[in-house]
């Protein structure tokens, strides 16, 4: 039985994490679209398991965050088994929040755990994923990509805008576009990863068995499970252990824990230090993204998280680009993430280099995994020249702030960003003057506005910076009028020529030829919180 075209705003292959985050953020759009996965149902390992401060604040902004802090935990420390000895080495400095950066540590929670909160997101939103649903073949012209989908019931045709390939480092996406993808698998240096429950172990600890000619065998507790993520890095002739007894039998000779044992497997893979980067991001109407686009060693914790960041950049691109939108602004997509991406690929390359050699600079974790630095200065969309302030520059990161409101009660400016607009902050009387001349259009994202230490008509929120929360964190000490991109990083900074500074700014993200109105005839943004 084969089933017609159906038309739709975007197909999405792959529900991994990257795949599902675009899904939650084109369906906030509202934006019709339909995300399909090969596998019977979801992925139940805990390949990637740690998720940065930045991902973090992605995650509150999708409506994911709260499901995801309740399922993890802040990272043990490490438990270095030299001998009877048990050494405590802390992987990283846990920080306390600060104004700027609400959630400063890395979170630790299995893959198959940030999937399922994603998922049960994206079904509040009035979506869902489509097991047991293979892509088997598309073809594309100037309009759309038609598509060819095997499922249960049989062969159908859709009809989409843009499809966006998710589907991992083994993408048939990428593989049907003739992308390269570019670097080097090492078949002879291999990990075993085994989730299963354990007795005659501590859970406070992530346990490490390293041995000096090396080799490691190591258990990382799973937040919220009686699960450990067992690592086995196994020599370079040996055949992996596959059944309960041989994977016991093989720790217990490398740890000589003999209380230790394993009881029941949930989940196993033999991992290949994968290291490729895509030579292309799109090819038309068709991009690709996370594993698809990028694949990396497992340290660092950087792989899962520069996919979501890979999805977080794209939505918002598709969503202006289908609602009139320059097409051009689709290509920044790959302008703006290959080079992070090539970034990330060396950072945890050179962390997994380091485990092998017992070089204590692979364990730690600082600012480096973080990604709060991510910035796209210099790029498409932040053109050299932009003006700054003492802290930013157009492409950084909107920091956080705290600040209060007419009634007293406090405020963070990403309660102000969370949402799928773009948000313009004035600072100071003359910037709110300016905000309420631009011109704002009446297609695409909504605009969200916000006043700060001003008098303001037309502002969605008026705030006091009595702390100096938003001054010190942004960098401002005189007018200045901010954009902020649905993504939450700098799309203008306008400290002079506000008015035209930000609209120049406008024309390359916003579909203005449909028409435009000031702000003082846009309604309120609503939802302000």
């Amino acid at each position: 039985m084969t089933t017609e075209d159906t038309v739709i705003d975007v197909l999405i292959a792959g529900a991994g994490p990257s795949g599902s985050a675009l899904a939650i953020d084109l369906v906030r759009r509202g934006l019709d679209v339909r995300i399909v996965d090969k596998a019977p149902h979801s992925f139940e390992g805990s390949r990637a398991k740690g998720l940065q401060p930045r991902t973090l604040e992605v995650l509150d902004d999708l409506g994911v965050l709260s499901a995801v802090l309740e399922q993890g935990s802040l990272y043990p420390k490490l438990g270095i088994h030299l001998g009877r000895a048990v050494i405590p080495w802390r992987m990283m400095k846990n920080r306390a929040a600060t104004a700027d950066v609400p959630y400063p540590n890395t979170w630790l929670i299995p893959q198959f755990a940030t999937d399922a909160a994603l998922h049960a997101r994206l079904v509040e939103l009035g979506g869902k994923v489509e097991y047991g649903t293979e892509i088997t073949g598309f073809t594309q012209d100037d309009t759309a990509v038609t598509a060819t989908l095997a499922t249960a019931a049989g062969v159908e045709r859709v009809t989409a805008r843009y499809l966006v390939g998710t589907d991992g480092g083994a993408s048939t996406t990428r593989s049907a576009l003739g992308i390269d993808f570019i670097g080097s698998t090492d078949e002879q240096d291999r990990i075993l990863i085994v989730d299963a429950t354990t007795t005659g172990l501590s859970r406070n600890r992530w346990h490490m068995w390293p041995r000096i000619r090396g080799g490691f065998v190591a258990a990382c507790p799973l937040p919220d499970s009686d699960l450990f993520q067992w690592m086995v890095r196994l020599s370079p002739d040996e055949n992996p252990p596959t059944d309960l007894d041989e994977i016991n039998t093989r720790i217990r000779a490398h740890t000589h824990a003999t209380g230790v044992e394993l009881q029941d497997i949930r989940w196993r893979s033999v991992f290949r230090p994968n290291i490729r980067l895509a030579g292309a991001y799109r090819q038309g109407r068709v991009f690709i993204a996370g594993d698809a686009a990028h694949v990396h060693t497992p340290a660092g914790a950087q792989g899962l998280n520069t996919g979501i960041q890979d999805a977080y950049n794209l939505g918002w691109k598709l969503g202006q680009v289908l609602a009139g939108a320059d097409d051009a602004l689709l290509d920044s997509y790959e302008g703006e993430r290959q080079p992070i991406a090539a970034g990330v690929l060396g950072l945890s390359t050179k962390k997994y280099e380091a485990i092998g050699k017992l070089d204590p600079t692979s364990i730690r974790r600082g600012k480096d995994e973080q990604q709060l630095g991510i910035t796209y200065r210099g790029g498409r969309l932040a053109a050299a020249g932009a003006q700054t302030t003492s802290r930013l520059n157009v492409g950084d990161r909107a920091p956080d702030a705290v600040m209060v409101d007419a009634e007293g009660n406090p405020v963070r400016m990403f309660d102000a960003y969370r949402g799928p607009h773009f948000t313009a902050v004035a600072f100071g009387d003359g910037a709110a003057r300016a905000l309420s001349e631009i011109q704002w259009p009446m297609a695409g994202a909504a605009l969200r506005t916000v006043a700060i230490d001003a008098h303001s008509s037309t502002a969605d929120l008026d705030l006091t910076d009595g702390n100096r929360s938003f001054s010190d964190s942004y960098g401002v000490s005189h007018d200045t009028l901010f954009l902020v991109r649905p993504d939450g990083y700098l799309a203008s900074i306008a400290s002079g020529d506000m008015v035209s500074k930000t609209e120049a700014a406008l024309a390359l993200l916003t579909p203005l030829s449909r028409g435009s109105r000031t702000l003082s005839e846009v309604d309120p943004c609503p939802d302000v919180y």
